[in-house]
């Protein structure tokens, strides 16, 4: 049986606590004292030090997995699936190597949404200065000249990026349930310009800057030796709490900041600037959106903002267990009658695919997916109809 570091810390004072606990009043006080000790303790934190060295690899080869020929994610040795508890009893660490590999996926599908789909990379803001924080978006040579269809897909929130529609799904499924791929071949074989959003990518992360705290030593109104004695005790206390903070926390990562985009900070501003800077500026008489989860919350969002450029350009939009809500983001009765005739929400059903939905709102249609699954299995329903 293996014992862990933390169980191995925290055993003599469970011990302790038993044995004051038969004691008088005074051993009561100790108790409480314990307790006390014992509550201040971040668990979570000093299981940390039975962790292995967060330290994953940065290629699907190195993690030893790649997309075999039906799309599947299967390890280069065996052909299994993923597993995610790679080691029993670490989920942080296990967390931490999904996430480490997600993020590897996501750069995975950049590429497939370039040499697979032939979609051009955009940087947006679109007047950025070099130094400035950037996004982008995906698009078909032709979305801005084709003069007929034009095809907008967003995602929903969390993790996922341009061209996924849920990182569970394309690691544990397929690219073709996790991914936007299909609809963007079907759009293109079928004539439409394509525009990929990327609603979530709203900042960039840099490390935060060292904050430098002035020694006691500067100010010149003090006594040589009063200095001398803060000095001494400034260095003693940040000796225990350096040493502290490497025990509870040996693996710490470093400390981050967020850079937002100008114009693109949250999905909603991202729609309407994709929406101003390119959808709005092309030349296809009827555009298609395709957004899910929320997604329709966002296009809800942009139609409020935009309503009459959107009416004047939309065809339809299908929406994919949309999460928006027309009376808490206060969409018009115009805006509500519009969706009720051109829009409609695909939502987890276990009902036969098209199958009508009761709905508690007075917007669009909501109809059956055909399947009580998430994100990707609703869009490829849909997308195979």
């Amino acid at each position: 049986m293996s014992i862990s570091l933390s169980s191995l810390i925290l055993l003599p004072i469970w011990i302790n606590m038993a044995q004051i606990q038969q004691g008088g009043p005074d051993e009561k006080e100790k108790t409480t004292a314990l307790k006390d000790l014992l509550s201040r303790i971040d668990l979570d934190e000093l299981m940390k030090k039975d962790e292995p060295p967060l330290d994953f690899p940065d290629t699907l080869e190195g993690f030893e997995y790649a997309f075999n020929e039906k799309g599947q994610l299967r390890h280069i040795k065996t052909g299994e699936p993923f597993v995610f508890n790679y080691r029993e009893d670490l989920h942080r660490w296990n967390q931490k190597r999904y996430e480490a590999l997600g993020e590897i996926i996501t750069k995975y599908v950049y590429e497939l949404l370039e040499k697979d789909c032939n979609l051009k990379k955009v940087s947006i803001p679109v007047d950025a200065t070099e130094s400035e924080p950037k996004s982008f978006i995906f698009m078909s040579e032709d979305a801005l000249t084709n003069p007929q269809k034009l095809m907008v897909l967003i995602h929903g929130s969390g993790v996922v990026r341009a061209g996924q529609w849920a990182r569970r799904l394309i690691i544990n499924e397929d690219l073709d349930s996790g991914t936007q791929i299909p609809f963007i071949k079907r759009a293109v074989a079928e004539g439409y310009g394509v525009i990929v959003l990327n609603p979530n990518e709203n900042y960039i992360e840099v490390e935060k800057p060292k904050i430098h705290v002035q020694s006691s030593s500067d100010s010149s109104d003090e006594p040589a030796e009063k200095r001398e004695r803060k000095d001494k005790v400034s260095k003693e206390t940040k000796k225990r709490r350096d040493f502290y903070e490497k025990y509870r926390n040996p693996q710490r990562e470093k400390e981050m900041m967020q850079l937002y985009i100008r114009e693109n900070g949250s999905p909603e501003e991202h729609a309407i600037y994709v929406w101003d800077h390119f959808i709005a500026q092309a030349a296809a008489e009827n555009v298609f959106f395709v957004a899910h989860s929320y997604g329709g919350l966002a296009f809800v969002e942009l139609m409020i903002q935009r309503e009459a450029d959107v009416k004047n350009k939309v065809t339809a939009v299908a929406l994919t267990d949309s999460v928006h809500n027309v009376w808490h983001q206060e969409a018009g009765k115009t805006i509500r009658e519009w969706m009720r005739e051109n829009c409609c929400n695909w939502v987890s059903s276990s009902e036969p695919l098209d199958t009508s939905v009761e709905s508690m709102l007075p917007d669009c249609p909501r109809v059956s997916a055909g399947t009580v699954l998430e994100a990707g299995d609703i869009a490829v329903n849909k997308s195979s109809s």
